[in-house]
């Protein structure tokens, strides 16, 4: 099979599809794979470093696409690169469907087979190629929003933790799966109080289980226990996903008014549209915007911040998934694994997967 990567060209995406080691495992077994100029230069994956992995190197995205039969990347195809895709192509990547359903139609119109990375399952009932990008985005959450609590980033002057014996901060926490508990990790090592909110209370008996409730306060998910637990909030990280479907709105714009001006809202759950009714995407350029005094950061690629740790994470998720791919053939990798037949969102201009169809047909019609 012959596999291509092409450059990540959203905004500040330096991650790469495969790493030089990937390339390396997949050419071992026989495959050609075409990867476009400088597409991990940023990180230092060198055109030199694939050629060494056995790579052959291409000077454009339109010959990488028009060569290969299984396209790897990690974001969503930008506009630009619809024009690349057709029926004899195989896109594997994150597409977030739902949070961007003008973009679906496009790809669905190429006829292009899409698998997307964050809807295939497994036999837990997990997202094992979400989780590598929604555990570090838990962590640059918590990070990020520190930091624009600062003064000078508009923020209420507030230091997260504890200093001295002085209590710092009340961090709440809406969401509660592998993001929200990487973000519940940080909070409890600065020391910080943490409002932690969950529709599931299975889910926050087991997170009381290991994390104990010193300085933790855990809520089962309702708009007033919501509305309750941000009006004192400095930092508010939202982390809820609802597969294949667009993130339900926990936060509404009323609920703002009640909140401190100079709190930080991290909406974690942007790239499927956001569980803040009042966010809106952004980037790594312009992260952040002012609403009701309130800073929000809503960046759709978190993960790219760190895009070498990300790369490296999110290839030793996938890797495997590409040998059943390449070495069985498309079909016959979907037909013999169901939890990667789940992340079939286009094939043949249709949408297999039925959550993502219903999604998409309430956005479209």
């Amino acid at each position: 099979m012959i596999v291509g990567l092409p450059k990540e060209i959203k905004n500040n995406e330096h991650r790469v599809g495969l790493t030089p080691d990937s390339v390396s495992e997949i050419s071992a077994n026989g495959h050609d794979v075409f990867v476009e100029t400088n597409c991990g230069k940023e990180i230092g994956f060198t055109n030199e470093k694939y050629e060494a992995a056995g790579a052959k190197i291409l000077n454009t995205a339109a010959e990488v696409y028009e060569k290969s039969e299984l396209i790897v990347k990690v974001k969503e195809p930008m506009e630009s690169e619809v024009q690349y895709l057709n029926s004899d192509t195989t896109l594997f990547t994150y597409l977030h469907l739902a949070g961007n359903p003008s973009l679906a139609k496009k790809l669905i119109d190429t006829g292009v087979r899409g698998i997307a990375y964050e809807t295939v399952t497994s036999p837990d009932n997990t997202f094992p190629l979400l989780a590598p990008m929604s555990a570090i985005a838990g962590q640059i959450a918590f990070n990020v929003g520190n930091y624009f609590l600062l003064k000078q980033n508009k923020g209420r002057g507030v230091l997260i933790g504890t200093l001295d014996g002085l209590d710092l901060g009340l961090v709440t926490i809406i969401g509660c799966g592998v993001a929200g508990e990487e973000s519940l990790q940080k909070a409890v090592n600065n020391g910080v109080e943490v409002n932690l909110i969950d529709l599931s209370e299975q889910r926050l008996s087991q997170l009381k289980s290991k994390y104990g409730d010193e300085k933790i306060n855990y809520i089962v998910s309702t708009p007033d226990s919501i509305a309750e637990s941000i009006k004192d909030s400095d930092l508010i990280l939202g982390s809820v996903y609802s597969l294949g479907k667009n993130a339900p709105k926990v936060v509404t714009d009323s609920m703002l008014d009640a909140v401190k001006p100079g709190a930080v809202m991290v909406d974690i759950s942007i790239d499927q549209g956001g569980c803040f009714e009042t966010s809106s995407p952004t980037t790594h350029d312009d992260p952040t915007f002012i609403h009701k005094g309130i800073v929000h950061y809503c960046v759709t690629n978190m993960p790219g911040a760190v895009p070498l740790t990300a790369s490296n994470a999110l290839n030793r998720a996938t890797i495997g998934y590409i040998h059943e791919l390449t070495n069985k053939g498309i079909d016959q990798a979907l037909n013999e694994n169901q939890y990667l037949k789940d992340g079939l969102n286009i094939d043949k201009k249709e949408v297999p997967n039925i959550l993502v169809r219903e999604a998409l047909d309430s956005l479209l019609n």
